[in-house]
């Protein structure tokens, strides 16, 4: 009896998932380790300091915060404690809203991004962008917009 396509992948469908998944962890990884080696900032950290300081007034609402880096509720509060201990971050009430607390980033907060960021730059480019030229940099930056809507679903 032959699988049906709803119980297993292709050979390509799992080459492309898989290598998908291992390229993906290995990157994150590295990141993560070069970030933490050189600057004591772990990539989790680097990417809030990023949101914030991308942000309008350099704060997000903290639910805002978790949607963007893609942790629970529970996980962006323990991070934002850690870059709160600190000085990275500061919490600030909602004036039309007692329920709701900001993240910002502070200045050191911002000194500190502004220092990592050529670190993560480069890795990025080393450890990616370098293996593809531009033609497939605009093929792989239009198959992630594909997965856009999926992603958000």
């Amino acid at each position: 009896m032959q699988e049906s396509s709803t119980t297993r992948l292709s050979p390509l469908e799992l080459s492309a998932w898989a290598g998908f998944l291992r390229a993906h962890s290995a990157l994150v990884r590295e990141l993560d380790r070069e970030l933490e080696t050189t600057h004591g900032l772990p990539l989790t950290q680097y990417e809030v300091l990023l949101r914030l300081d991308a942000a309008p007034e350099k704060r997000l609402r903290m639910s805002e915060l978790a949607r963007s880096v893609l942790l629970s509720q529970s996980g962006v509060t323990r991070l934002v404690d850690r870059l709160e201990r600190q000085e990275l971050v500061v919490r600030e009430p909602c004036a039309e809203d007692r329920r709701v607390l900001y993240a910002r980033i502070t200045g050191e907060g911002r000194r500190r991004l502004a220092r990592a960021r050529p670190t993560h730059l480069a890795g990025v480019r080393a450890l990616f962008l370098q293996h593809f030229d531009e033609d497939e940099l605009r093929s792989l930056a239009a198959a992630w917009e594909r997965l856009q809507p999926a992603a958000s679903a």
